[in-house]
């Protein structure tokens, strides 16, 4: 009994920290679906390691935080987290509120791009036909808690026919101590349209909780490539949940990279609705110290003639721990179906370690379907020969990291964008390497 009043007053204690923000006036719609998370949120528990989808992820240090939501700007310049060399139409949130001073947002006609606050009044339809629909806040306890507790978040909509030349770059700031923020977006791509989309998460100072939503729907023939880059400073915490809807001849790519952050969870979860989709994910993720990167995805082929791509990576140093688990569901109706996954990872300490299980889970019989994972240390022989060449020690094994994460990297098209990553990288290379 004792232990069950305990869970429940950490939980009310995590939660009280969130009543009452200042939520933006909303039609009967989004007040229904608020009131439906936060029932969930009331009965719902979170997750333990007896969960078998969060066995080696705790989050008892996120649950026992103190946390502020107020919006703390003091910021005044961004430029080192933009991307040198590439126009975008930025949209920059700091402690999770958005700052038009800091953005520059060019829309088109064929295009909406506004904070999802703004586009709740000016694109009520909209909203109210996507929004929630493709979440399940009903199940996922910090879904619940992103759908009650969202103040800020991107919309953006674009429309049919509507090749979107300029990427859009949203840049999250955390610039205060002890900051929690659940960013909210809705990314709607109509039909034969094209979109690129980049999402940032970055530190100037302090710590934070970040707890994201996006729902992305993908109409027919329609291209979205994503690119999430999780840069936060060594005392924070994500947990970041994308719900994908494709429709036929729909084509998705997502470039998952993490080069910091204490506890990083990120779930993705894409649903293949009709025939001839593409989707394609990737990941990168380095660490060390104690910090903990776990990446769930959920692929379900629920339609014939349908192709999924996965590879994650994963470079870990240091007591630092990694996780992966990817699930490919294959309907019975879902033939001809090719599904490939793997995982990869290097252990440069014996005190690393890394939890993997790809998953097949195949109902139907003409298919093509292969997973795999391996983990190991760096080519001893190749670093001795790179040494015998006049290499030190940490150049050669740099070298080697680079070689390994190039897989995940070159599918970055938008090269501005690799080019920042790559110097984070190297950045990041310094630490994990250094003795």
């Amino acid at each position: 009994m004792e232990a069950t009043l305990d869970k429940i007053s950490a939980k009310e204690k995590f939660l009280s920290q969130f009543i009452g923000l200042e939520i933006t006036p909303e039609n009967e719609y989004l007040l229904k679906v608020r009131g439906e998370a936060q029932e969930a949120l009331n009965s719902l528990e979170f997750p333990t390691t007896k969960d078998e989808y969060w066995k080696y992820t705790r989050i008892g240090k996120i649950l026992k935080g103190t946390y502020s939501q107020t919006p703390s700007f003091g910021v005044s310049d961004v430029e080192k987290f933009k991307i040198e060399g590439l126009e975008v139409n930025l949209l920059v949130f700091i402690n999770g509120f958005f700052s038009e001073e800091l953005s520059e947002i060019s829309e088109k006609e064929n295009i909406v791009i506004q904070p999802l606050a703004k586009a709740r009044k000016s694109h009520s339809d909209i909203i109210e036909k996507y929004f929630a629909k493709y979440t399940d806040h009903n199940k996922q306890i910090f879904t619940a808690l992103n759908t009650v507790y969202h103040t800020s978040g991107t919309f953006v909509y674009s429309k049919e026919n509507a090749a979107i030349e300029k990427p859009i770059h949203i840049i999250n700031i955390t610039n205060a101590e002890s900051a929690a923020f659940n960013p909210r977006n809705l990314f709607i791509v109509g039909k034969n349209s094209e979109v690129k989309i980049i999402s940032s998460y970055e530190t100037i100072r302090g710590s934070s909780f970040t707890n994201s939503v996006t729902e992305i729907i993908l109409h027919e023939n329609a291209h979205l490539s994503q690119y999430l880059l999780q840069n936060e400073s060594e005392n924070s915490s994500q947990i970041n949940t994308t719900e994908v809807y494709q429709e036929s001849n729909s084509n998705f790519n997502i470039h998952t990279i993490t080069t910091n952050g204490l506890l990083v969870r990120n779930n993705l979860n894409i649903s293949l609705e009709g025939e001839h989709i593409e989707t394609h994910l990737s990941g990168l993720h380095l660490t060390k110290g104690k910090q903990h990167v776990d990446n769930h995805t959920f692929v379900d082929h629920r339609q014939p003639n349908c192709q999924s791509n996965e590879l994650y990576k994963g470079i870990m140093n240091g007591k630092s721990t990694g996780v992966f688990n990817g699930k490919v569901m294959v309907r019975p109706h879902a033939q001809k179906t090719n599904a490939y996954q793997s995982n990869q990872n290097i252990l440069l300490t014996d005190d690393a370690s890394i939890n993997s299980k790809p998953e097949l889970e195949i109902y139907a019989d003409d298919v093509k379907c292969s997973h795999g994972s391996t983990t190991g240390q760096l080519d001893e022989e190749a670093k001795f020969y790179l040494r015998s060449r006049g290499l030190s020690e940490d150049s050669a094994t740099k070298l080697l990291l680079n070689a390994f994460a190039e897989e995940v990297l070159r599918g970055i098209k938008l090269l501005p964008l690799r080019e920042k990553i790559e110097k984070y990288i190297e950045e990041r290379y310094e630490n994990i390497v250094a003795k």
